[in-house]
């Protein structure tokens, strides 16, 4: 949610360009929406790649504590690596209408470098803690439910971006968020702990369950086994597929709210509901392949890696389809909507795929595992957004076209080298061996 604040905020923050239908191919304004086609907006004359740098800036950041998170999180656990990190952000984003009003784009780009800074260990931290509390046969429903979480807090920005848009000043989205994540911080410090053994509140019976099903973590294990990671072939067809899902993902995440605002010409309010759609369908798939996937495994349908590999299929080859299709919609709203829900729904069974596939590979490492392919997939972040506005100078229906042709060919490519190469089994690196031989 802290991440998306700025997506529905930018739509105000910008002075609105007079459109002219004929030459931009854009849409008429929404009927819902009594304000003109030239909308006065906000006061900031931010060209699109201006925008689009501003928008990626945050991935910058998000990069670069991936790393440490994972490293960090592995060592010590995941409650205050995770939390730690959603704490500076939301600060962050508290100050972010100070930025903006008394130092411009040049200070908001910086500060949303320092957001990145502080939620690049989101990701790392989580599969620590899932790894520590959830065993191997039941991780794809909980672990849809935790890591779809974003898509919870992507709907509720999205509503809540719209309904405060439309009734308040635009500061009030980034105070309103902070707020929120503040509380959450401190719910979340009270209650939570790295490990089962660790835990004070849980019932003996609960302890001693999870402590037989989840492998002790070997605390004395060697250094990490980098040479063994980068040289390992799941690790990179799991790499190729992150960097695929993260350009597709990223682009809806920054872009759907603009995409609704200048191109179909949406009202605030409905641009708020309807660019929250995507995400609703996105985390009921989340949950729904989630469960689909532990009984897959559980009855012995299907291997875990095949399992894997269908879900991960399934939120690469479809989103592109559908991305591709919305944008031959046209200015039918309905369809537009229709099309973008069902690409972004599709792209909920990622979370029963490789996103889960850290924890398959090594249990000891999840968290540097994915470190390692949310870091590297998250240069997308910054190259997706920002090439997204070059690519549409003038936010128009046929330079947008170009930018979702050009994810299906990412998403189509990079999905097809985790199908190939891919695996759901523990690897020989798992025990610190720096090899990826097995032994015997």
């Amino acid at each position: 949610m802290l991440r998306s604040s700025l997506s529905g905020a930018i739509t105000v923050l910008v002075v609105k360009r007079n459109y002219t239908a004929s030459t931009h191919a854009i849409c008429e304004p929404d009927e819902d929406d009594a304000a003109p086609v030239s909308r006065e907006g906000g006061s900031y004359e931010w060209s699109e790649e201006k925008q689009g740098l501003i928008l990626a800036s945050f991935y910058i950041g998000y990069i670069v504590t991936h790393l440490p998170g994972g490293v960090l999180a592995d060592k010590f656990g995941g409650k205050w690596t995770l939390s730690l990190g959603i704490f500076l952000t939301a600060i962050f984003t508290l100050i972010t209408p100070m930025c903006i009003v008394y130092g411009g784009s040049d200070a908001l780009i910086v500060l949303r470098v320092l957001m990145g800074l502080g939620e690049g260990t989101t990701f790392p931290a989580l599969s620590v803690l899932l790894a520590a509390w959830v065993p191997a046969n039941e991780r794809g429903m909980l672990g849809a439910l935790v890591l779809g979480g974003g898509q919870v807090g992507s709907i509720a920005g999205n509503l809540l971006s719209g309904l405060i848009l439309d009734s308040m000043d635009w500061p009030w989205v980034f105070y309103v968020f902070a707020i929120i994540a503040i509380v959450w911080f401190i719910i979340f410090t009270l209650i939570c702990f790295s490990a089962p053994y660790s835990h004070p509140f849980i019932k003996p019976s609960e302890r001693e369950f999870l402590m037989a099903e989840i492998p002790p973590k070997d605390t004395n294990r060697p250094k990490t086994p980098w040479l063994a990671i980068f040289t390992n072939v799941p690790m990179w067809a799991l790499i190729s597929a992150q960097i695929g899902h993260d350009w597709g993902f990223y682009i809806m995440v920054s872009y759907l709210p603009k995409y609704m605002a200048d191109v179909l010409r949406f009202s605030i309010k409905a641009n708020g509901l309807y660019s929250s759609l995507p995400y609703v369908t996105m985390w009921i798939m989340s949950l729904a392949s989630g469960c689909v996937a532990d009984q897959m495994i559980k009855r012995n349908c299907m291997s875990t890696t095949n399992t894997r590999k269908i879900m991960t299929g399934l939120a690469a080859f479809g989103p592109a389809i559908f991305m591709v299709g919305a944008s031959y919609a046209g200015c039918n709203r309905g369809l537009v909507v229709a099309l973008f829900t069902i690409s972004m729904g599709l792209m909920g069974t990622y979370y029963a795929g490789m996103k889960l596939t850290p924890l398959d590979l090594s249990p000891n490492y999840a968290g540097t595992l994915m470190a390692i392919t949310n870091g590297i997939g998250a240069i997308t972040g910054v190259i997706s957004p920002y090439l997204v506005g070059v690519m549409t100078p003038n936010a128009s229906m046929l330079e947008w076209r170009m930018v979702f042709w050009v994810a299906f060919a990412v998403l189509f490519i990079t999905a097809i080298v985790y199908c190939i190469w891919a695996s759901g089994e523990v690897q020989p690196f798992n025990d610190g061996t720096n090899s990826n031989k097995k032994e015997g």
